[in-house]
């Protein structure tokens, strides 16, 4: 493997998963690690039950540039990336490239991946909601749309 997408972000299940990647990469050696973080811009609710249109997103991104709130969120986009960057780099896993997106998680990960030109993506699955049609859709999203290899790791 030469590139490896791991997709990240700021919950606790991806602190769990990042162990598991860092193992695998630390045998693997990959010549890059892109530490993907997608910006969810419309709000927990809106986002995860429907997704807006192409026009939508990008009137919606527009509105955003500039403001304070697109500041908090990149800022807090740096923070989990820098995070991750320092937990590779600690074990020797140096060649890091970090990836901000906005937009729906699942699409904006194939599309990293794609612009990137990775050979596997690494994501978390949180898989423990109480409906099994929310379980870890958004990594399910990425298994049915990838045309490489996706590395699920479930949380515990």
């Amino acid at each position: 493997m030469k590139k490896i997408l791991i997709a990240v972000d700021e919950t606790k299940g991806t602190k769990e998963l990042f162990n598991v990647c860092i193992n695998m990469c630390s045998c693997a050696r990959p010549e890059a690690i892109i530490l993907c973080y997608v910006e969810k811009l419309e709000g927990r609710s809106l986002m995860d039950d429907a997704l807006l249109s192409i026009s939508e997103m990008a009137t919606l991104k527009k509105a955003l540039e500039g403001t304070e709130y697109q500041e908090a969120l990149d800022k807090k986009a740096q923070s989990v990336l820098n995070y991750y960057k320092k937990e590779l780099e600690a074990k020797g896993l140096t060649s890091t490239k970090t990836v901000v997106r906005q937009g729906h998680p699942a699409e904006e990960i194939l599309k990293a991946a794609d612009d990137e030109g990775v050979d596997m993506i690494m994501i978390g699955s949180r898989g423990s909601r109480v409906s099994h049609l929310f379980m870890g859709s958004v990594s399910r999203e990425v298994v049915n749309g990838a045309k490489i290899p996706v590395l699920i790791v479930k949380r515990k």
